[in-house]
């Protein structure tokens, strides 16, 4: 059986871990790996968290299984964040836990295939799992260009047009905030104008908010994703905690889904049930236990609130001091400063991010992709220097 099975590429990123723990030089920077690091390269537990967990540890009576939807209170002290107090839509609108934001985004593709999608409108560049999941659930993904890396743009004009273009039934995918890989971001009136075409064209949403928080603020965040799904009847949206909670190991997630009718919420909601039970039967507890303890308890959730905001503060200076340096070569530092969130793609041929990794210590994806998180004061001239080295 397996001699038929041919070998596969590395992940590039996976690699990359091992390359950079072997490199012995003092002086080498990690920009690839995506987790939020401190200014000493750590990623810490929460404060937050570690008290949440430790009144799971004094509290909790039962490690019997969850049914397939996970923890309902979890999902339910994470809807007014995302989609704001009162949001109106009652029972239309269901939610399950998942495995991570990567669970959620493949319970809605599997669903809207079952459903009779049959294409995806995806930005390009976009996280490198969303093509495989979309097409490893038997759907087509129409790409489009997101933003110009060449000029640090956005092409909202290829965006517009992809969607004039679809065809009724057609599903887009957005970034609901702090795009994966480039940090450009929709504003306001961008987000309008989705919302009044997708609503136009019929077009389906589906919504990756894997970041939210480390923008601009919660609520900032979360401002034009909810413009989308106030304009149409039905929705998806894919949920991560992983960053802003700093649960990256626990893969806590969930998956909520707007219905044009609650009887129609009632039916999806038995296909999500059916089609989570046949992929992870039963998520895990632990991660999406302590996210609904922090949630429910103020002070815990003042606290957690205020470490979100410690975060997002270090990814803005970072960026604002990388910004400083202007151009360097055909590299628009300046750019860095607009941007939002951990990530930012620097005009880099693969050729060039080989030279700086041999070179200079400095590790970041192929595709010019880094971590603004992986930046501090002490290593951001260093960095540049190696950018002017390749540019």
């Amino acid at each position: 059986m397996f001699e038929q099975l041919q070998d596969l590429p590395a992940d590039g990123l996976l690699a990359l871990i091992k390359l950079y723990r072997d490199d012995p030089r003092p002086e080498k920077v990690d920009l690839g790996v995506g987790v939020y690091r401190d200014s000493d390269g750590d990623t810490p537990v929460f404060r937050a968290v570690k008290h949440a967990e430790q009144r799971l540890l004094e509290t909790q009576d039962s490690k019997s299984y969850l049914g397939p939807e996970g923890d309902p209170e979890f999902v339910a002290a994470l809807r007014p964040y995302i989609f704001g107090a009162g949001d109106g839509y009652g029972t239309r609108l269901r939610g399950v836990q998942t495995p991570g934001g990567t669970g959620a985004v493949r319970l809605a593709c599997e669903t809207l295939a079952e459903a009779g999608a049959s294409r995806v409108l995806l930005g390009t560049p976009s996280w490198p799992n969303h093509a495989p999941i979309i097409k490893a659930c038997r759907m087509e993904p129409v790409p489009f260009t997101h933003a110009d890396i060449a000029t640090e743009t956005l092409d909202f004009d290829a965006l517009l047009s992809a969607m004039n273009a679809g065809q009724a039934g057609d599903v887009v995918l957005l970034h609901g905030c702090c795009h994966n890989p480039t940090g450009i971001d929709y504003d306001l009136g961008q987000w309008a104008e989705i919302a009044a075409v997708v609503a136009e064209r019929g077009l389906f949403p589906l919504i990756d908010l894997a970041y939210q928080g480390l923008g601009h603020g919660f609520e900032e965040d979360a401002a034009g994703l909810r413009l989308v799904i106030a304009a149409v009847p039905e929705a998806m949206l894919a949920y991560s905690c992983d960053k802003n909670f700093g649960l990256y190991r626990e893969r806590v997630g969930a998956l909520y889904a707007l219905s044009g009718t609650a009887a129609q919420a009632d039916t999806l909601y038995s296909h999500l049930l059916a089609n989570a039970r046949a992929n992870w039967s039963m998520p895990p507890d632990h991660g999406a236990a302590t996210v609904r303890v922090i949630l429910t308890d103020d002070a815990l959730r003042g606290e957690w609130d205020a470490e979100v905001a410690e975060m997002r503060a270090r990814l803005n200076a970072m960026r604002g001091a990388l910004a400083e340096y202007q151009n360097v070569g055909d590299i628009d530092l300046a750019a860095v400063g607009h941007q939002n969130g951990l990530f930012s793609t620097l005009n880099l041929s693969p050729a060039q991010v080989l030279a700086m990794r041999a070179s200079h210590g400095i590790y970041m994806a192929a595709s010019g992709r880094i971590n603004v998180a992986g930046l501090n004061e002490r290593n951001i001239p260093h960095v540049v220097e190696a950018l002017r080295s390749v540019a």
